[in-house]
């Protein structure tokens, strides 16, 4: 797990959003809403699908915390939004950017390794912010050839590879 550190300039997003928990799953749902209206999105600056989780304030761990998930095409202007859609600015900031391969039935744990194994030992600090997967050309849904990008904002701290090598 070898991700790459980056500073994101800000990005405006169109989309589709949903309220769930992790015990109240929905995202399939949100997916099913959006897929059909996309190509109703002015402004599109790629093809690629973003999906973002927005957490709340005060956002810990749980299960049944409840989160924003969103279903999003990035764009260069705010110029129209269909109905029934909104708009999303993720703000500009430093992320560790992760590869994932595969079918996504292991993602959980590949998640779960980002905050419990690899940030810990780079000494980096998760910062709440959106985290999101960026879906482009070669993501192949449920295959195994699949891959994603996974964005996860963190705070400026005394990073160094060294540490975790």
């Amino acid at each position: 797990m070898q991700p790459e550190i980056i500073q994101l300039p800000e990005k405006k997003l169109v989309g589709i959003s949903r309220s769930m928990s992790f015990l109240d799953y929905q995202v399939g749902e949100l997916w099913q809403s959006f897929m059909p209206r996309r190509s109703e999105i002015e402004n599109t600056v790629a093809p690629d699908l973003f999906h973002v989780q927005v957490n709340p304030l005060h956002y810990y761990f749980s299960p049944e915390v409840v989160f924003e998930k969103w279903a999003a095409l990035e764009v260069s202007a705010f110029t129209s939004i269909p109905e029934g859609m909104q708009k999303l600015i993720i703000p500009g900031g430093r992320y560790a950017v992760f590869t994932y391969r595969g079918d996504g039935s292991d993602a959980a744990n590949f998640f779960q390794s980002i905050f419990t194994d690899f940030l810990p030992k780079a000494n980096l600090q998760w910062e709440n912010r959106p985290q999101f997967e960026v879906l482009g050309e070669k993501y192949k849904k449920s295959s195994p050839d699949s891959e994603e990008l996974i964005f996860i904002p963190i705070q400026d701290s005394n990073y160094s590879m060294d540490t975790i090598l």
